[in-house]
């Protein structure tokens, strides 16, 4: 939930010395949304309206995919915003997601030639929040015409989804095959705006490069595929001049699609090619700036897969009985450290001492220069295989492997002029005692800065890391903790099993969590968290919060909890997991955070699991936005959320359909590092208001009650 316990405090991350503030929004994603049998058809297509209420609130903004943005009219009706599908579609549902803007009379309406249309949906009385519509109709051109509004200002729509099937994709999947694959670039403009934020599936980050021509983002498909659409989101700074290339090598282009006159905004295009890698080429900016993409999205003949592929990373540690971690805990030295606000004690001992959410990097006022360096001692001579990078975005473009008999000559065993950043697994041949990482070009203006530098070979003198724990197997059928709730009417949340954690929340939430006064055992099963309208610790509304923080914390396993969540504009349920290592004064989000089930109370037809740590959080967290499967209304009833979780990564399940995979390989290797592999403790809460879930407002019933029946863990 991106929130802190209270009487905690955290420092925002740095990206390789500039803070970069720490956003208290959410990730949503573009990618997989879909009708319980038709797919979503209008998300990234051009959308117009009769009128906007200013700049900031599109026609775009309502087919986006992000409920966090909206189309707004101007104060008066009628009004309406239409989307252009493309090609002739059968439309079969129509979602209205309104914000408190809505209308109370509104058609809906399909079009051949956006001139002349038919109305498949009619209504006077409309009730705002989400209305899912089962339709009957066929068009290229899909709209909303607003007769009637419930406010004093215009109409305003947080999403317009449109679901059917068209004749002409020719098999062309919905899937985005591109998104969280390994993404280069050209250039960058800074580290802030990197190759993978046009491939992560939020619409809030974006690429961003320097301001000549040409340049390119390119993305790794992991096979050859068949590509028949790509959709392009342009920031402010588009591409007017453009080619779409493929290559089966990455060396060799052919071009699918070319340009001299884009136009910026959403341009989704039809296309015909082959290839493992599909770039944007862009020869002749639309502005006096770079290029800059807030999403990149490809689709595939075959559909694309239901989750990116992974390609087998390089066996990490490799094979072999004989070789072994040898820089764990290591004397370190580097040209230069950082030690300030921006990057705390980001000494190089950080790199080599197997925690991922530590990290060196060379000092902001003197070692944000070339060459930068790094090397660790590993107390012996030794033979050395593999060596492991973990880049925080403040990566070298150009850097050596060394390594040294002495600290003093050194032997280069391995070079390059094209490092990626992230994750980077080198097997390589050479004998020393020290080894180093030698940085001669910066992938920007910041300095040098690594997570983790990691040596295996054989030799050496080295010190055994801590065990992990086994994986589990799946599915997991050992219980080794669980709450039922089976306590008599009126009954309290267990002490032996529960923290309560009262307070008031982050994100601008205007809840206060009262001590235990907010929740209690129905007498039928399940706990009872209730949000109620009144007075308490400043606030205006009162709910609960509970944690087993210090009385069950687990690493690996599955952990679900059978909940039913309230509907309500404004109401945010919550069954999410911290990092332990919080509860003893590592900061959020350090500590790594999972929310395995997120809702908001104005949508409750689709749910929310996002990952967040020190290099992707809040706004850019790591996550998906899901339909509930079968198209439920998740408030209706109870349902199931798990996560089955262990070191390879995370399924996320709803009812026992997977509804989102978190690949650890392929989050190293696009986001950054992975801060998962420790114990955490399960929190269960409900929140009001505040950035994620929007205001509550007259429509909002109070008290409003989560129901939770079981919260189960198991392991093998």
């Amino acid at each position: 939930m991106s929130r802190v316990l209270p009487g905690r405090r955290w420092r925002p991350a740095a990206l390789g010395g500039a803070v970069l503030a720490l956003l208290a929004g959410f990730l949503v994603v573009t990618g997989v949304t879909a009708a319980a049998a038709d797919p979503l058809i209008s998300q990234g297509r051009p959308a117009t309206a009769s009128s906007v209420e200013n700049a900031g609130t599109p026609a775009a903004a309502a087919v986006d995919g992000n409920t966090g943005t909206r189309w707004s009219s101007t104060f008066s009706v009628p009004q309406w915003v239409q989307v252009d599908l493309g090609t002739t579609a059968t439309v079969s549902r129509v979602v209205l997601n309104w914000e408190a803007a809505y209308a109370t009379a509104f058609t809906v309406q399909t079009s051949a030639n956006g001139t002349t249309w038919a109305t498949v949906h009619t209504t006077t009385n409309g009730t705002g929040g989400v209305q899912d519509l089962t339709v009957t109709g066929s068009g290229r051109y899909v709209r909303v015409n607003a007769t009637a509004k419930a406010t004093g200002y215009g109409v305003s729509l947080w999403e317009f989804q449109v679901y059917g099937s068209t004749g002409a994709t020719g098999g062309c999947g919905t899937t985005n095959a591109a998104q969280g694959r390994p993404a280069t670039a050209s250039s960058t403009q800074s580290a802030v705006f990197p190759a993978s934020a046009a491939v992560d599936g939020s619409t809030g980050t974006r690429w961003s490069s320097a301001a000549a021509d040409p340049q390119w983002l390119s993305v790794d498909l992991g096979s050859t595929q068949s590509i028949c659409g790509v959709t392009l989101q342009w920031e402010a700074a588009y591409g007017r001049a453009f080619q779409v290339q493929t290559s089966t090598d990455n060396a060799t282009w052919t071009s699918i699609y070319s340009t001299t006159t884009g136009t910026g905004g959403t341009q989704v295009l039809t296309v015909t090619g082959s290839g493992r890698y599909v770039r944007v080429y862009g020869t002749a900016r639309g502005t006096a700036y770079g290029y800059s993409l807030w999403e990149f999205q490809i689709r595939t003949g075959s559909g694309g897969p239901t989750n990116p592929p992974t390609d087998p990373p390089p066996t990490d540690p490799p094979p072999g009985g004989t070789v072994r971690l040898l820089s764990y805990n290591k004397p370190a030295v580097a040209s230069t450290s950082q030690n300030d606000g921006a990057c705390w004690e980001c000494t190089p001992a950080r790199a080599f001492d197997n925690d991922p959410a530590s990290r060196w990097a060379t000092a902001a006022n003197t070692g944000w220069v070339d060459p930068g360096w790094i090397y660790v001692d590993l107390g012996a001579t030794a033979g050395i295989t593999q060596v492991v990078l973990q880049w925080d975005p403040a990566f070298a473009r150009s850097y050596q492997i060394q390594v040294s008999p002495n600290a003093s000559t050194w032997t280069t065993i391995y070079s390059t002029t094209t490092g990626a950043g992230f994750k980077e697994t080198l097997n390589v041949t050479g004998t020393g005692r020290y080894v180093r990482m030698y940085g001669t070009a910066r992938s920007s203006t910041y300095g040098y800065s690594l997570w983790e530098f990691k040596v295996y070979g054989t030799g050496g003198n080295p010190t055994a890391p801590p065990a992990m724990p086994p994986d589990p197997t799946f599915p997991a059928n050992r219980l080794v903790w669980s709450d039922e709730f089976n306590g008599p009417a009126g009954s309290k949340p267990d002490a032996s099993k529960w923290t309560i954690d009262p307070g008031t929340g982050q994100n601008n939430e205007i809840q206060y969590y009262t001590n235990n006064n907010n929740a209690n055992m129905d007498g039928a099963g399940s706990l009872v968290i209730e949000a109620r309208r009144e007075t308490a610790g400043g606030r205006d509304y009162t709910s609960h919060r509970m944690n087993t923080g210090n009385k069950f914390h687990v690493q690996y396993g599955r952990i679900e909890a059978r909940v039913k969540v309230p509907k309500g504009n404004g109401l945010w349920p919550a069954f999410w997991m911290m990092g332990a290592d919080f509860l003893t004064g590592r900061p959020w989000p350090y500590n790594g955070e999972i929310d395995i089930m997120e809702v908001l109370g104005r949508n409750t037809l689709e749910g929310y699991s996002t990952l967040h740590a020190p290099a992707y959080n809040g706004g850019a967290g790591y996550g998906q936005k899901y339909p509930a499967p079968g198209g439920v209304d998740l408030a209706n009833d109870y349902h199931v959320w798990a996560v089955e979780w262990d070191s390879k990564g995370m399924t996320f399940k709803l009812d026992g359909t997977t509804v989102f995979v978190a690949s650890k390989a392929t989050v190293e290797a696009t986001r950054g590092p992975w801060v998962f592999d420790h114990p955490f403790y399960v929190i269960l809460n409900l929140a009001v208001g505040g950035d994620f879930p929007g205001p509550v407002d007259g429509t909002t019933p109070f008290p409003s009650r989560m129901l939770v029946d079981y919260v189960r863990v198991y392991q093998n």
